[in-house]
């Protein structure tokens, strides 16, 4: 019912003060007719000037008569289902009309907003599945937790310098672990983060996280694909030990482990001499167990690789300077590494290398022969006997003066230190004896000393 009509409706209604519905006659007279419009435009004005809509008004029909507003009657018929009104009806009506009913129409926005909701659910639902399964498979986190099968035996080379992550998908590749959360969590709680080794690893399937973290920080416990190069040791020995190692031929070796193979690529071989690298395939453990095929080369270039990180920091230069200064001695830096070679051979405990250096500097200064057995040694690849030391050789120190041709050995570190800072004596004699259970460390200024403890020594092991 729209409210113009229903105001006419219910004006229609209000004929008699009963209720019931009154047949409207003619009426007789103008003034009659006007009367009864004006108050009928009065609620008009009225209407208008509250913001409701306007009622439409209908011409006076011949006669006097006012017309009836059948839309109102018609829908006020249909709603009551006859063609009467009663008084309650008219009164709801009304109430409707002055804005007094109870029911308020539902805004249209709030009703297109309802229509939007399904939608809008919908979006958040796509929103949520990308949360859950998209970005975790973008971040990784999809591999976490896979199934892998427990029991088998695996290997594993974690490369030098290999960072967390790196370890991690080296480990979950090979099935040792599962998840790499789990693993990055346990590393943390261990707080191994610094202490996770290079290496080559044998690990069985489906182990418990926390030992496979703890082997990490341990080390490797495997030999596969290493080989380990002791101090002392010369090229022909480092050959065998390869060998064994890691099955490439001694020969093969040893045809490649020629300086002039190498000079172009280290520097520090320039002045090598007999185109030997004697002394310069650092003693270490070497882990070749990444690599798909390992050649001589491939270990050759490994050691001197490492023998020039590890001497980078050494002030050749200075500790040089300073020996020319306290021994009168010209010393290259092929000649400290042959010294420390000697050193290497003679010195048996860390506080007898800086003695061995200075007895072998003051030496030197003296314009004495070193006199050591090592360098002979070096020729007969044994013991070194009486006869041996009257031999003519570039090796005989006992015979010669000043250093052999070459290093006789790969030095430690320690021993090349020592070379290069000696302790300050005036020592120049040593007597150094480990059999069994007898010990002897001995250094003496004069030969006179140097004898009186020999023969102490061989009474003391006749005893």
């Amino acid at each position: 019912m729209s409210e113009g009509s229903g105001r006419r409706g219910a004006h229609f209604a209000r004929g008699n003060a009963d209720g019931t519905r009154a047949a409207q006659g003619p009426r007789k007279g103008g003034q009659g007719t006007r009367a009864a419009a004006r108050p009928q435009a009065r609620r008009d004005a009225k209407r208008s000037a509250q913001g409701g809509r306007p009622v439409a008004r209908q011409a006076t029909a011949p006669g006097g008569r006012q017309p009836i507003s059948r839309t109102g009657a018609m829908r006020m018929q249909s709603a009551n289902g006859s063609g009467h009104m009663s008084s309650r009806t008219a009164r709801t009506t009304q109430r409707a009309r002055s804005g007094h009913s109870h029911r308020r129409p539902e805004p249209q926005g709030r009703r297109g907003r309802l229509r939007f909701l399904p939608f809008v659910l919908a979006a958040v639902a796509v929103v949520a599945a990308i949360g859950l399964v998209v970005v975790p498979r973008l971040l990784g986190g999809a591999q976490s937790g896979k199934t892998v099968e427990a029991g088998k035996t695996v290997t594993v080379n974690i490369p030098e310098g290999s960072g967390g992550s790196v370890i991690a998908q080296k480990l979950y590749d090979a099935g040792v672990i599962s998840d790499k959360e789990a693993f990055a969590t346990e590393v943390k709680r261990q707080e191994a983060d610094s202490k996770l080794k290079s290496g080559t690893y044998v690990f069985v399937t489906g182990g418990d996280v926390a030992e496979v973290v703890s082997r990490l920080v341990t080390g490797p416990n495997s030999n596969k694909g290493t080989v380990t190069v002791a101090e002392g040791l010369t090229v022909k020995k480092t050959a065998k030990v390869v060998s064994e190692s890691l099955g490439i031929p001694d020969k093969d070796f040893l045809a490649q482990a020629k300086a002039s193979n190498y000079s172009a690529r280290y520097a520090f071989l320039a002045n090598a001499q007999n185109d030997s690298l004697e002394g310069f395939l650092f003693p270490t453990k070497y882990d070749f167990g990444s690599e798909k095929d390992v050649t001589a080369d491939t270990v050759i270039t490994a050691m001197l690789d490492k023998y020039q990180s590890e001497v980078a920091s050494l002030d050749f230069a200075g500790a040089e300077a300073t020996i020319k200064s306290q021994y009168g001695v010209t010393m290259s830096d092929y000649d400290i590494i042959k010294l420390a070679s000697i050193i290497e051979r003679e010195a048996i405990s860390e506080d007898d290398r800086g003695k061995v250096a200075s007895v072998f500097y003051n030496r030197l200064k003296a314009g004495m022969p070193l006199q050591s057995d090592a360098t002979m040694s070096y020729v007969t690849g044994g013991e070194v006997t009486a006869d041996d030391l009257k031999t003519q050789s570039p090796y005989n120190t006992y015979l010669n003066k000043g250093l052999p041709p070459t290093p006789i050995c790969t030095p430690s570190l320690a021993s090349i230190k020592a070379a290069l800072s000696p302790d300050k004596t005036d020592y120049l004699y040593f007597l150094i004896i480990e059999k069994g259970d007898y010990s002897n460390h001995t250094f003496s200024t004069t030969y006179e000393d140097h004898q009186k403890a020999i023969e102490k020594a061989k009474a003391d092991q006749a005893g």
